[in-house]
């Protein structure tokens, strides 16, 4: 799994804020009925809503280790066109293209 350096530096100086913020993850994935790779694709929308880089990266990579295809992680990143407009889709396209050249399809 690729950790940028800020993150590593997050984990490595605050271990209990960090702890504390999985279990609440934990906890969050725990408490509906999606099954992981929907609950990642879900996330991967809200990344890509956010604009952020690190998270849509992320979410992809999950995405993927719970069985997401290019195809379905393609499609949530399409579904954003409408809401956040062309330049930011363009933006996390970019992002998602990054991760999925180096994954097999």
């Amino acid at each position: 799994m690729h950790y940028p350096k800020i993150y590593q530096y997050f984990t490595e100086n605050y271990p209990e804020i960090f702890e504390d913020f999985n279990q609440l993850g934990k906890k969050c994935r725990q408490s509906g009925p999606l099954e992981p790779k929907v609950q990642n694709l879900v996330n991967l929308g809200i990344a890509i809503g956010a604009s952020s880089r690190g998270g849509v990266m992320s979410q992809t990579r999950k995405a993927l280790e719970t069985g997401a295809t290019h195809e379905e992680i393609m499609h949530a990143l399409l579904l954003a066109l409408t809401t956040i407009g062309f330049p930011n889709m363009m933006a996390a396209m970019g992002w998602i293209k990054e991760v999925l050249e180096k994954e097999p399809a």
